[in-house]
């Protein structure tokens, strides 16, 4: 793949991040032995601090004066490298179609050419009278492109191995498929083939040699199976910054020497220049407002409901929406800079930062490998000189060693076990997207819950309303019309409210509405009918008249339960009420009550004020509540819970939870949430129905406990026919069959998990 990869000519001059770094997609890694020889080869270069996330194949490295330097290193280690930028992914999407496309070709070749190769090499090596001059050439024509074409992407990661001094599975696999095929030509060339006696069938005749061939297809075949599924998996992965770029505007309203606002690309937006919100309109950049008054909407950010008024010299950060008002904003920071870039990109070094379930596959080949090699050598010697047997037998022995040792199960132990886990998952509602989740939910004993959209539905709604009996129809009409000029949450909850009550009385009538004028932090209010009607807090409503006792009763309850309550003052004087509440989600409380009784503690974490988190905590049962915490403390607190010896897992939906999420040992986003939520969690839950979080945990737990038995018995078939085989007790065709063997079982038992149960 490096061989296709370029650089385009502005690359040295783009970089991402909050202090120079520069973000590289990477193509060629195989695996997490690649990203590590990666890793090392940038941290040698003077002054840099690199690291690499072998799940999105992308590396962030700081400290450099030029990227060109990293790129080069990228390349010298053997992998094609590009500078990426936010939201431009298209060479790194291009680089995975064609690395897909590319397995499946191969492996497409292989199984239509090795099945009858296999059929074709039993049967003539075992059946003299079948024979037919050259038999033993064609079959090798027919392996020739299993064994090069398609076996190719081992065979250059084992060069790249070797030319780096390193071992991984793709070395053994290369050569066990060199050996095989290569055994098979000679002996085909030079007639070294003779008698042999196979464990299970006794003597078989001369040229049952061509067997190898049978097992250098076999390998090939069954290990680009589980390169590909592998790959298809791995590149589930998302990326941060792309969706962080999706939801950030792309121009700001920019003051000019005149004075003059022009809409000028975000990119081209420097520290100082005094930028223009208007009503509906995102905020750009962060800074602190020099002029104007508005609500912001920082839900997106914060998880909050309700939005905020602010005023001169007060803060705006990017992401936030103008619900009403307009503001200047003198430019602090702006795009990789601003708030919601840090969230984004602290979540991206936490996934980095995580350990792979395939990464103990890794750690263990590195070991093995060298050990097989040693062996097979050790073998072949002593079969030839002590033990005194012909080259052709003391070959065959050693190449049996080699053969039985190639991991052909271990390759396909954690792909299968995942591929099958997956599909198991989508039936249910549950996007699994990699072994992060597999490997932590096993450890799992805290489970974080976020509030707003997560626990609760994530809008406001009318729970209660004060309304009069007589000419309510009229009434109704009129606060229907001056609502729906305003876009604040408050406002939709009571039009939403205001709606389905005109709809239940039969009236539809719009009144006439004039000289509007939105109140930040208060409400709105207008000529309505050419009478004056505010739509007001309960709080303005007290200083501009005295409600009756029985309205005024009623919204002190509405306040103690910690519901938003806004009055209507039709001219001066209040009439009606509404109370405002984001509605816990009617399967929280039992959701909850499951995940307990899986064993786990249940802490609710909002940035809600204590009081209202604390009648939510106590409504669905959680353990603890951990209330208002800011969006960039989210990840500290998940942290906090990690240093006192806690596994943690964080379910959240908004931008403001992507960090935890990415921080958490194991990360659930709801489908509801914002795509950085989904991109930073390990688990995506896609149907309305919390119930799914501890499903997705029993899920994980059962695929790991899955690949963890597959991975056992892939070792355990290894170490134990190793020894059989030096022992010259195998021979090519039990070693084939052993290999399928195991890896029929391995499939199998990833197969179960179709039928497993979810429900505790």
């Amino acid at each position: 793949m490096s061989s296709d990869s370029t650089v385009r000519e502005d690359s040295s001059t783009q970089s991402t991040g909050l202090t120079g770094g520069v973000d590289i997609d990477i193509t060629g890694m195989t695996c997490t032995a690649c990203a590590r020889r990666v890793e090392k080869s940038l941290n040698r270069i003077d002054g840099a601090t690199a690291w690499v996330n072998f799940a999105t194949e992308r590396a962030r490295v700081t400290g450099l004066d030029d990227p060109e330097v990293a790129l080069t290193t990228v390349k010298k280690a053997g992998y094609g490298a590009q500078i990426h930028k936010p939201g431009d992914d298209a060479w790194s999407q291009r680089a995975a179609e064609v690395r897909l496309g590319s397995l499946r070709r191969r492996l497409i070749l292989a199984t239509v050419l090795t099945v009858p190769l296999m059929d074709a090499t039993i049967a003539l090596a075992l059946v003299e009278a079948w024979r037919f001059p050259g038999w033993e050439w064609v079959c090798v024509l027919v392996a020739l492109p299993i064994v090069t074409w398609a076996a190719w992407p081992f065979h250059r990661s084992a060069w790249k191995n070797l030319v780096n001094r390193t071992t991984n599975m793709d070395t053994l696999v290369s050569l066990g498929i060199i050996a095989a095929f290569g055994w098979a030509v000679v002996t085909a060339a030079f007639g070294f083939s003779g008698p042999d006696a196979w464990l299970g069938f006794g003597l078989v005749p001369d040229g049952a040699d061509a067997l190898y061939l049978d097992v250098a297809a076999g390998v090939t075949t069954f290990q680009l199976a589980g390169r590909y599924f592998e790959t298809r998996s791995r590149r589930k992965a998302g990326d941060l910054l792309a969706a962080l770029s999706d939801l950030a505007p792309k121009t700001a309203h920019v003051r000019g020497a005149d004075g003059a606002f022009v809409d000028t690309p975000i990119e081209s937006v420097r520290p100082g220049a005094v930028v223009l919100v208007r009503p509906g309109e995102t905020v750009p950049v962060d800074g602190a407002i020099v002029d104007g008054t508005a609500e912001l909407d920082t839900s997106s950010l914060t998880g909050e409901p309700v939005p905020v008024p602010v005023a001169a010299g007060e803060r705006a950060v990017g992401g936030s929406f103008a619900t009403n008002g307009q503001i200047m904003i003198d430019t602090e920071a702006v795009g990789a800079d601003t708030q919601l870039a840090q969230i984004a990109t602290m979540a991206e070094k936490a996934q980095s930062q995580k350990a792979l379930v395939e990464s103990l596959v890794d750690r263990i080949t590195a070991v093995f490998v060298p050990v097989v090699l040693v062996l097979a050598f050790v073998t072949l010697l002593v079969w030839l000189l002590p033990l005194g047997h012909s080259p052709s037998r003391a070959i065959g022995v050693g190449i049996s060693v080699l053969i039985i040792a190639c991991p052909c199960a271990l390759g396909l132990a954690t792909p299968t076990a995942l591929m099958v886990g997956i599909g198991r998952g989508a039936r249910s509602g549950i996007l699994v997207k990699g072994h992060t989740a597999l490997e932590a939910s096993g450890r799992i004993d805290t489970v974080l819950l976020d509030k707003t959209g997560t626990v609760t539905t994530g809008s406001l709604q009318v729970a209660q309303s004060w309304l009069p009996e007589t000419d309510r129809s009229h009434l109704l009409e009129r606060i229907t019309a001056l609502e729906t000029r305003s876009e604040h949450p408050v406002a939709r909850g009571v039009l939403e409210h205001l709606r389905s009550l005109a709809a239940a009385e039969e009236t539809s009538d719009v009144a006439a509405v004039t000289d509007v004028t939105v109140l930040p932090g208060i409400g709105i209010e207008g000529m309505v009918e050419g009478r004056p009607l505010s739509i007001i807090s309960a709080t303005a409503a007290g200083e501009r008249a005295a409600l009756d006792s029985e309205l005024s009763d009623w919204t002190s309850a509405q306040a103690q339960a910690q519901r938003t309550v806004v009055v209507v003052v039709d001219d001066g004087t209040p009439l009606a009420g509404f109370a405002l509440s984001d509605d816990i989600k009617t399967d929280a409380i039992t959701s909850v009550e499951r995940l307990r009784a899986l064993g786990l503690r249940t802490v609710l974490l909002t940035g809600d004020a204590s009081g209202p988190a604390g009648v939510i905590a106590e409504s669905i049962g959680t353990d603890e509540v951990i209330a208002e915490v800011l969006p960039n403390d989210k990840a500290a607190v998940v942290t906090s819970l990690q240093d006192d010896g806690h596994r943690v897992a964080m379910v959240g939906d908004g931008i403001n939870d992507a960090s935890a999420l990415a921080a958490a040992d194991l990360g659930i986003a709801v489908v509801t949430g914002s795509d950085i939520a989904m991109k930073s969690a390990d688990i995506i839950i896609v149907r309305d129905d919390l119930g799914a979080i501890a499903e997705s945990i029993m899920l994980s737990r059962k695929t790991l406990g899955t690949i963890r038995g597959n991975l056992v018995w892939a070792f355990g078939y290894n170490v134990l026919a190793i020894p059989i085989a030096m022992f010259g007790l195998l021979n090519p065709l039990i070693s084939a069959a052993a290999m399928a063997m195991s890896s029929v079982f391995v499939v199998y038992n990833s197969l179960r998990l179709q039928r497993v149960r979810l429900h505790a």
